[in-house]
């Protein structure tokens, strides 16, 4: 039976952790290495396996110091930039935890960086700051070619999918969202279940993959409702989906 925690780290950042029956633990983007020794101690776990999706030193800043300290296997992508990593992944690769009976598919994700990647098993997707609820990562390497891509090679995953992404930005999200997409009552609900959550101390986070096609702007670039709000505030229509998602991100940048 495998548990999955919400690790709280620096402002707003969640480490994400997987931990069996017996105390195996595997932990995702491990920015603070004193955050996750606190809850391997309070739960008598062992740190089994670290995975990296992307090289930000809030993501990457305690792997070397849990890699020192628990010998675990550090898995992440083809990247000079972060080292410890003990197996290099890419897209369409396999990652095989038999000790905890987990199994993952990596999937190619640039556009927040140009070498991220996310993971993908047991009904968990580990995706970093590709896609967040209702939001997406800023274009820090990539083009918005590309990370309209990423969002959508996500968005053909089971409508189960828990997205677990790595920081807490859904009531900032929201907002935006509700400015692009006022008339749709799914986003309207989902924005008072955030509110009631964060109000009750909890995270917004995991949610479901359905929630966010239904709700997310940023996977909803071909909607009427969208191009509309996206042609009012251009003074025109976008030429292309591609310009729309650009459009759109640029909008979220200045909001």
């Amino acid at each position: 039976m495998l548990r999955l925690h919400a690790i709280s780290a620096f402002n707003d950042n969640y480490i994400w952790a997987v931990t069996a029956a017996d105390g195996s633990t595997l932990v995702v983007d491990p920015g603070s290495a004193a955050a996750v020794d606190a809850f391997l101690a309070e739960g008598n776990c062992t740190l089994r396996a670290i995975l990296i999706t992307h090289h930000h030193a809030d993501h990457v800043g305690g792997l070397n110091a849990l890699r020192n300290t628990h010998q675990p296997r550090c898995y992440g992508p083809h990247d000079a930039r972060i080292d410890a990593i003990d197996v290099r992944v890419d897209d369409g690769d396999t990652i095989n935890l038999p000790e905890m009976g987990l199994r993952l598919r990596i999937h190619a994700v640039p556009g927040h960086t140009r070498s991220h990647i996310a993971y993908h098993g047991n009904g968990w997707l580990f995706c970093g700051d590709t896609l967040f609820s209702l939001g997406c990562g800023r274009l820090f390497e990539g083009t918005p070619a590309q990370m309209l891509a990423s969002l959508e090679q996500l968005a053909t995953l089971p409508d189960e999918t828990a997205v677990c992404c790595a920081h807490e930005y859904t009531q900032a999200n929201g907002r935006f969202a509700l400015e692009v997409d006022p008339l749709n009552a799914e986003l309207t609900a989902r924005i008072a279940q955030v509110d009631a959550l964060r109000a009750a101390e909890q995270p917004s986070v995991p949610v479901s993959l359905a929630s966010e096609r239904a709700c997310n702007p940023f996977l909803r670039v071909d909607d009427p409702a969208i191009l509309a709000a996206l042609t009012l505030h251009h003074g025109r229509a976008p030429k292309d989906r591609i310009e729309a998602f650009a459009w759109l991100r640029q909008w979220k940048d200045r909001f």
